[in-house]
């Protein structure tokens, strides 16, 4: 997901063309915002914590762009690709190394694990909003 601040930034494209040149297969996308029932729903992990209003406050702020990404591996190279949460900690070449510099403003979102994404994806979109397609270059980037 691309936060508010992504948004805001005009940083949508710059981060969908790191995705689509790893080779990553975007299957769902919209740009929304999130009602507060879905943030508190979407950070549930997070509930009693000390932040947890203040990232319900910041997601519902402004436009989020959702997205359902696929590939092998793509959890683990997502993760990687997004940088550490807090931006001073990213190492350079990823998404919040390069372009954030506070935890409470880090650009992107992105599930820490299966159970997570699905979680995820069931809260943002309808199964008849992901869209199965093989992409053309898929036989040069999978052996």
């Amino acid at each position: 997901m691309v936060k508010p601040d992504g948004v805001q930034r005009a940083l949508i494209g710059k981060i969908l063309q790191r995705i689509e040149e790893k080779g990553f297969k975007i299957v769902a996308m919209k740009l929304a915002l999130m009602p507060v029932e879905k943030a508190k729903e979407h950070y549930v992990e997070h509930v009693g914590k000390k932040f947890y209003q203040d990232l319900v406050d910041f997601i519902t702020s402004g436009p989020c762009v959702s997205m359902v990404i696929e590939g092998r591996g793509a959890i683990t190279a997502m993760r990687k690709m997004n940088g550490a949460t807090n931006p001073v900690d990213a190492v350079s070449g990823t998404i919040r190394g390069d372009l954030a510099i506070e935890t409470g403003r880090n650009v992107v979102h992105g599930s820490d694990s299966t159970a997570s994404a699905t979680r995820e994806i069931a809260l943002h979109f309808c199964s008849g909003e992901l869209v199965a397609y093989k992409r053309i270059d898929e036989e040069w980037l999978y052996e």
